[in-house]
């Protein structure tokens, strides 16, 4: 039975939702063009991911100031940070492109980290005012408010591309308002700030005993996985398809010699923005339904078929690189992150005592991110570096996700495995 006070969880879910929705929904529009802009910018060709890669970095290095801000000023507070570091990018991003300056471009994306860093909260901030029932539920939720972001972004980004002379320049323009108007979302959330220790309050595990807690230290190995093999693929994605366009392995049989190459590129890039639509839908729509699942059959298992989906989504990459396997792998890539990351999550959630809250969620995300970062720099030299063509590079990328799942799936069932009174 949902206890009483979970009226006000669900009316900061509501609101979270929103956010993801609205405020969520630049981060597929980014993904999309930056990777892009990226190649367009750089003089070495193995640096097109960089921009995503600063993203991710400026994540993993506001996540610890991020909970901090939090934990001492509320979670209004630092979500307000983040929409104001997403808006700020935005214009540094779009000045960049104005300049045609990569280094000024790549500040823009930092900049823009600070925004992914506070989104990342989202899902804790579910859980902040729930019950233990509702929780898993309340993180789904929120989670599942990035169907609607998976729709709008690269339908903005279909809009904005090539609406000035300058490419992406639009898109980066329309980042901004987001953030500008997303940010008055966050003056309905009722979430308390949290209470001042005492001075003879207990001042919880340090960092080292907390991820020697075996669940904790699962579920950050989980979790940082499930997000860095889904940003490895994803931030390499546009950039196969358009390259197996442009050679035609990616629509054989099609006969486009009617069109200009850059009218060529630019139905690529449309292309790009409707696997990434799928892929980004995959990520989300599960969540209505993935805490009911996690309730029913358990953390451990839940987070096990994530890790087996991630898996078989590699399998379809590397079996061809029509249109189909794309679509077909990038939504078996969401699945697969959405029940690794939410399992992952929910498991260190009810892992850590409150008052140990904006040490563990801090750390949490600077592992988590730390490994997207690391994933993201290797995806644009894995893609364009990695033999002689867009198939190899795409292969080369898919084929470096068998370790880390092995990782992953190897901790899980050392888990799995412990006595009950061990693993507690």
């Amino acid at each position: 039975m949902t206890h009483t006070h979970d009226s006000r969880a669900k009316r900061n879910v509501a609101v979270l939702v929103c956010a993801q929705a609205f405020l969520g929904s630049q981060m597929p529009m980014i993904f999309v063009v930056a990777g892009l802009a990226g190649q367009s910018l750089a003089t070495n060709v193995c640096f097109a991911t960089l921009p995503i890669s600063l993203i991710v970095l400026g994540s993993m290095l506001a996540a610890t100031p991020v909970s901090a801000i939090m934990q001492r000023f509320g979670r209004r507070a630092g979500f307000f940070v983040g929409a104001t570091g997403g808006a700020v990018g935005g214009m540094v991003g779009a000045y960049g492109l104005y300049l045609g300056s990569f280094p000024i471009f790549l500040a823009g994306s930092f900049l823009t980290g600070i925004y992914m860093s506070a989104q990342g909260f989202y899902r804790f901030a579910a859980a902040d005012t729930a019950s233990d029932e509702f929780r898993p539920k309340a993180i789904s939720y929120v989670m599942a408010g990035g169907l609607l972001s998976a729709v709008i972004g690269p339908q903005v980004v279909k809009l904005t591309a090539d609406a000035y002379v300058i490419p992406f320049l639009g898109t980066y323009l329309a980042v901004i308002t987001v953030n500008v108007v997303g940010s008055l979302l966050f003056l309905f959330i009722d979430i308390p700030k949290p209470p001042v220790p005492a001075l003879d309050a207990p001042s919880g595990r340090s960092r080292l005993e907390l991820l020697k807690t075996p669940r904790i230290a699962v579920a950050v190995i989980c979790g940082t996985v499930s997000y860095a093999l889904m940003n490895l693929v994803m931030t390499s994605t546009p950039l196969a398809v358009v390259g197996c366009g442009m050679t035609g392995d990616l629509l054989p049989g099609t006969d486009l010699s009617g069109l200009s190459a850059a009218e060529q590129r630019s139905t690529f890039i449309n292309l790009a923005s409707n696997v990434v639509t799928g892929h980004v839908l995959a990520m989300f729509a599960p969540s209505f339904f993935t805490g009911h699942l996690i309730n029913r059959f358990g953390v451990e298992k839940i987070m096990g078929l994530g890790i087996a989906i991630l898996g078989a989504a590699g399998i379809v990459a590397l079996s061809g690189v029509t249109l189909s396997n794309f679509f077909i792998a990038l939504i078996l890539l969401g699945l697969g992150w959405n029940f690794g990351f939410i399992g992952a999550t929910t498991m260190l959630s009810g892992s850590h005592l409150p008052h140990e809250r904006g040490r563990m969620q801090g750390l949490n995300d600077l592992l988590v991110f730390g490994g997207v970062t690391m994933a993201s720099l290797a995806s644009g030299g894995l893609m364009n570096c990695s033999g002689g063509s867009p198939v190899q590079g795409w292969a080369a990328v898919n084929i470096a996700m068998v370790p880390f799942l092995v990782l992953a799936g190897g901790s899980l069932i050392w888990l799995m495995l412990r006595p009950k009174e061990a693993a507690a």
